[in-house]
């Protein structure tokens, strides 16, 4: 018997507050609604100039809501953004 694998979108996660970054650059908690990137690369790269603290890279399985940790890091936090 074989497992079959669905296909793993790569979401940004804020590591406080467990929500997912959309395309609109709000926040939700449903990780299904979250803004899906091509690479981990593209959403490291994003997630470093958000106004957010600490952040993680998620491969999420929609079909089993699986979340998979990829890489983590900090944001620009909000206070560094508005003095920009």
């Amino acid at each position: 018997m074989s497992a079959r694998l669905g296909l793993m979108n790569i979401l940004i996660e804020n590591a406080d507050t467990h929500e997912y970054l959309t395309g609109d650059n709000l926040w939700t908690k449903i990780a299904a609604k979250g803004k899906h990137f091509l690479c981990t690369g593209a959403a490291f790269d994003v997630a470093k100039k958000a106004a957010i603290g600490k952040f993680n890279i998620v491969g999420y399985v929609a079909e089993t809501r699986q979340l998979i940790n990829l890489n983590q890091g900090r944001g620009r936090g909000l206070a560094e953004a508005l003095a920009v």
